[in-house]
């Protein structure tokens, strides 16, 4: 059941991801216009992740998880706002002296604030996604009988982020720092507390 959700999801995701293109391209024209005449554009941004979560209950129990992730904007109401969705996926290979593994995938959709700012090449960017959470690894399969939601669970990420303008094409995320929650059941409060901090690339399109 948990694998069929995984790959339904997933699915979901790609066939979203590819309508999102077709978007781009057929309706690039129609994109919302600053007052300079320039139009916002779609973004699609790749970086690095770092993760601190406190998955197992009890005290902090905190570890440090490292990973990417992929995001995806799409300007509307004149570029002040913007529908966002993203997709990370983080790995830790030693949590515990047990020598336990986790990896955590979590795939949120949301909406984007996006204040412009005159006379600077610095955007910065707030943010409030939610989706699914899916979990895998030792710490979660077989060893912890708490673990009942481990395939999938609730997520929601609350932050948001810095890029620094380089080309018309390029910006470099200098960071983003979100508060990512999961509810994956863990024996104790079913909920976990995660500090998610990005830095990468943005690539924005337009009609040309």
């Amino acid at each position: 059941m948990r694998l069929w959700i995984k790959h339904t999801f997933v699915l979901l995701l790609t066939i979203a991801a590819a309508s999102a293109a077709q978007a781009v391209a057929q309706t690039a024209a129609a994109q919302p216009v600053s007052a300079s005449g320039n139009p916002y554009r779609a973004e699609l941004a790749f970086g690095y992740t770092y993760l601190h979560s406190n998955a197992p209950p009890g005290g902090c129990g905190c570890f440090n998880l490292n990973g990417g992730n992929a995001t995806f904007a799409w300007p509307i109401k004149a570029g002040i706002f913007a529908m966002a969705g993203d997709v990370t996926v983080a790995h830790a290979g030693n949590i515990s002296s047990t020598g336990d593994s986790l990896t955590l995938s979590t795939f949120t959709a949301g909406g984007r604030f996006i204040p412009r700012l005159k006379h600077t090449p610095l955007q910065p960017f707030g943010q409030v996604l939610a989706g699914l959470a899916y979990s895998s690894g030792t710490l979660v399969q077989g060893s912890n009988t708490g673990t009942g939601n481990a395939g999938a669970a609730f997520a929601a990420n609350f932050g948001g982020g810095l890029d620094l303008r380089a080309t018309r094409r390029f910006s470099v995320r200098l960071i983003e720092a979100d508060y990512l929650l999961t509810t994956f059941d863990n024996g104790s409060n079913n909920h976990q507390n995660n500090l998610r901090v990005s830095a990468g690339i943005v690539v924005h399109f337009d009609k040309k």
